[in-house]
């Protein structure tokens, strides 16, 4: 059964999500990651088997398939 570690919801969706991860010192993109949603404050949560195939991905596992150019601005 579902439970929103952040906010305590047993209420979500199934959707995929992209997400940024910081690993060894640079930004990497992983797109449509399946991810179960809150449906109350929109955190999302992964399964082990997910979390797992990030890690193996975003550690160099595998290759990326595209690099993009980023816009980046500071909050000062």
């Amino acid at each position: 059964m579902f439970v929103c570690h952040v906010c305590g919801s047993n209420e979500a969706r199934e959707e995929t999500v992209n997400e940024i991860f910081f690993v060894e010192g640079k930004f990497v993109l992983v797109e449509n990651i399946p991810a179960t949603i809150c449906t109350r404050c929109g955190e999302p949560t992964f399964s082990r088997e997910t979390t797992e195939k990030i890690r193996q991905m975003v550690h160099g596992e595998t290759q990326p398939v595209k690099s993009i150019k980023v816009d980046v601005f500071e909050f000062a």
